[in-house]
C-alpha cells in the first residue's frame, strides 16, 4: 500500500541543494600543497573520511593515532626503528597494518633524504588494507598541508551548520504558514535526496515523502503498515542486513512528551553527520507541528466527544437531527453499524511511557483511530476517560470477522508497552433510534465478556447468552444468596469445594452421563458415582430433577462470573 504525500515543486521552499559537507582523501589530494601528491596504493580508501591531520615523528606512533586521521611523515621514522636501529620490509608492513585497523585515514610521505622509495611489502598490506599510500611532493610543507586541511575541515563543518541553519528557518517558516507533516517530510527528503518517515511511538505511519518503496522494502514493517520502532536505535546505522545504504532516526519530543519518531533512509549514498544532525533539526520542528495538531485536536475532540456522548445516551435529539450532525461533523452513519466499546484491563495502575505525559488511555484512544481512520475515515471513534467508543459500519454477517479484524490490528501495537484491553460489541443496529440501546449492549458485552472469558478478549452482545440475564442483576448481594442457597457448601472458597463444583460442572457440560464425565475427568467411574453421592448429599438430586438441575446451572455460572470479576 502506498502511504507517500505527494507534493508538486510549488510546494516545496527552496533550499540550496544539498551537498557532501564531509572531507575525504580524494578533497584532500586537490588542495594546492598536495598537488602533485602520487597514491602508490590504497586506492579503496580514497573515500575516507579526513576529520584531522597529524605529523609522524616517531615509529612507535600507533598508541597515538585517532580514527579517520590524515598522517604525514618523512621517510625517518619509517628507516630507523626507536633504538636506531634499521626497520625492515615486515615491520614497514605491519605499521601500515596496524594504522589500517586503527582507522587512521591515509599516510602521507616524503621521500628523498632518509627513503628513497617505500618497499613492496608495504605497498602491498596497504593496498590489502585499503590504507592510501601517499607520496608528498618534495616542495610540500607539514606547515602548510595541516593549515589547507584544518581550514578545509572548518569551511565544510560551517557549511553543514549553515545548511541546517537554513533547513531549520524553511521547516519553522512552513509550519507557521499553516504546513503540516507531510510538508516537512517532503521538504527534508527533496534537500538530501532521502526517504523519510515520521510515525508515531509505537510505530503507527503518520506520512511518507521520497522514495518510499525504498524505505518499504526493509524488514521494519509489520504485515499491518506499523514500523518497528524497536528495531532502529536512535542515531545513524547501517540498514538491516543484507539492504545497501544507512539509515537515521531521531526521537519527536516536545515539552518533555515523546511524540513520534523521524527517519531518513538512503539506499544508494552514505548519510553522514550532517544529515542527522539536520534530521535532529526537522524532528524539533516536527514536534511543533505536532502540538499545533494536538492543541486543535483537543478542541475538535473535545466538541466531538461531547456531541456522541449526548447521543449514546438519547440526549442529542431526533434521529433526523443526529444524523445531520454526525454528517456537518464529517461521520457517516447512515449505514448499519455496530456500537464498539473498547476498556483498558485494570490489570495494574495507570502508567505513562518514559519522556511521556501521555497515558495508556490516550495510547489506545490513538490507536483505534488511527486503525478505523485506514478502514472507514468516516466512522466515528472517540476516546472518552474510562473507554473508546466507535460505531464502525458493518452487517450482522460481518461484525465478528470486521470488529476482530480491527482488535487485532490495535492490539498489534503492544510492543510498544500498551496494556490489554477488553472490547464489547451490540447488535448490528439499522437506525439512529437504536443507538442508545445499542451502546448499553456494548457496554455490558465489556463487563460480562471480561468476567466470562478474562481480560484481552472480544465479547459480542449476542453470544453472552444466559449472562445477559444475570449482568441485569446489580444487586451483587442477592446473586451471592442465590448461589448459597443453591449450592450450599460447595459455594464456599476452598480447594474442596472448586474441585467439586469442576466435578458438578463437568456433569452438567455432559447431560448427567457418567462414562463420558469420567472420561473428561480422567475419573474412574467408580469414584464418579461416589463423588455423584456426596454432590447430591449437599445440594438435592440435581440427576432426577430438571428444575434442580437449572437452578445449579445459573448458579455455578454466577460464580465463574463472580471469580473473574
Amino acid at each position: 500500500m502506498d502511504r507517500s504525500a505527494k507534493y508538486s515543486s510549488e510546494e516545496l521552499q527552496h533550499l540550496p541543494e544539498g551537498g557532501d559537507y564531509r572531507l575525504t582523501v580524494r578533497d584532500v589530494l586537490e588542495l594546492p600543497s598536495l598537488r602533485g601528491a602520487e597514491v602508490l596504493a590504497g586506492h579503496g580508501g580514497l573515500r575516507h573520511l579526513v576529520q584531522s591531520v597529524n605529523v609522524m615523528e616517531v615509529p612507535d606512533i600507533l598508541a597515538w593515532v585517532k580514527p579517520n586521521e590524515l598522517l604525514v611523515t618523512t621517510g625517518f621514522p619509517l628507516r630507523y626503528g626507536r633504538t636506531g636501529e634499521l626497520l625492515d620490509d615486515t615491520d614497514l608492513s605491519d605499521l601500515v597494518d596496524g594504522l589500517a585497523r586503527r582507522g587512521v585515514a591515509a599516510l602521507a610521505v616524503k621521500t628523498g633524504r632518509y627513503l628513497d622509495e617505500l618497499p613492496e611489502a608495504m605497498l602491498h598490506m596497504a593496498e590489502q588494507r585499503g590504507l592510501p599510500l601517499l607520496v608528498l611532493p618534495v616542495t610540500a610543507g607539514f606547515d602548510e598541508v595541516i593549515s589547507e586541511v584544518f581550514t578545509k575541515l572548518v569551511a565544510k563543518q560551517s557549511a553543514a551548520l549553515d545548511i541546517a541553519d537554513r533547513l531549520h528557518r524553511s521547516l519553522t517558516s512552513i509550519v507557521l504558514e499553516g504546513g503540516d507533516l507531510p510538508q516537512i517530510a517532503a521538504e527534508f527528503a527533496a534537500l538530501f535526496d532521502v526517504s523519510v518517515l515520521i510515525c508515531s511511538p509505537d510505530g503507527r505511519v503518520l506520512t511518507e515523502a521520497g522514495d518510499s518503496a525504498a524505505l518499504n522494502a526493509l524488514p521494519l514493517f509489520e504485515s499491518t503498515g506499523r514500523f518497528l520502532t524497536e528495531r532502529v536505535a536512535v542515531g545513524l546505522q547501517n540498514a538491516p542486513k543484507g539492504f545497501p545504504g544507512q539509515l537515521a532516526l531521531t526521537r519527536v519530543v516536545a515539552g518533555g512528551t515523546d511524540h513520534g519518531r523521524m527517519v531518513a533512509y538512503a539506499g544508494t549514498h552514505e548519510l553522514g553527520a550532517v544529515v542527522v544532525q539536520a534530521l535532529e533539526r526537522a524532528a524539533t520542528v516536527a514536534a511543533l507541528a505536532v502540538t499545533k495538531q494536538l492543541a486543535v485536536a483537543a478542541v475538535e475532540s473535545k466538541f466531538r466527544g461531547d456531541f456522541l456522548r449526548d447521543a449514546l445516551i438519547g440526549e442529542a435529539g431526533s434521529p433526523a437531527e443526529v444524523s445531520a450532525h454526525f454528517t456537518q461533523l464529517g461521520w457517516d452513519v447512515t449505514r448499519p453499524l455496530a456500537v464498539v466499546v473498547a476498556e483498558l484491563d485494570v490489570d495494574h495502575p495507570e502508567s505513562q511511557h518514559a519522556n511521556s505525559t501521555r497515558t495508556d488511555q490516550d495510547r489506545l484512544s490513538d490507536g483505534w483511530q488511527q486503525v478505523v481512520r485506514t478502514h472507514e475515515r468516516t466512522a466515528p471513534s472517540v476516546g472518552f476517560r474510562h473507554e473508546v467508543v466507535t460505531l464502525f459500519p458493518t452487517s450482522t454477517d460481518r461484525a465478528v470477522r470486521d470488529i476482530e479484524g480491527l482488535v487485532r490490528k490495535v492490539a498489534g501495537d503492544r510492543t510498544s508497552g500498551r496494556r490489554s484491553f477488553s472490547t464489547g460489541v451490540s447488535r448490528v443496529i439499522y437506525s439512529l433510534a437504536d443507538l442508545p440501546a445499542a451502546y448499553d449492549q456494548a457496554c455490558t458485552a465489556v463487563v460480562v465478556g471480561r468476567r466470562i472469558n478474562g481480560p484481552g478478549q472480544i465479547a459480542h452482545f449476542d453470544e453472552l447468552g444466559v449472562h445477559r440475564l444475570l449482568s441485569l442483576q446489580t444487586d451483587k448481594s442477592e446473586l451471592r444468596s442465590f448461589t448459597d442457597d443453591v449450592l450450599k457448601s460447595l459455594s464456599a472458597d476452598n480447594a474442596e469445594a472448586a474441585d467439586l463444583r469442576l466435578t458438578l460442572q463437568t456433569l452438567l457440560d455432559c447431560n448427567c452421563n457418567v462414562a463420558e464425565a469420567s472420561r473428561a475427568l480422567h475419573m474412574h467411574y467408580n469414584t464418579l458415582r461416589y463423588r455423584i453421592g456426596k454432590l447430591e448429599s449437599v445440594v438435592g438430586s440435581f440427576t432426577d430433577d430438571p428444575v434442580l438441575r437449572l437452578n445449579v446451572s445459573l448458579a455455578l455460572q454466577v460464580m465463574k462470573m463472580h471469580e473473574m470479576s
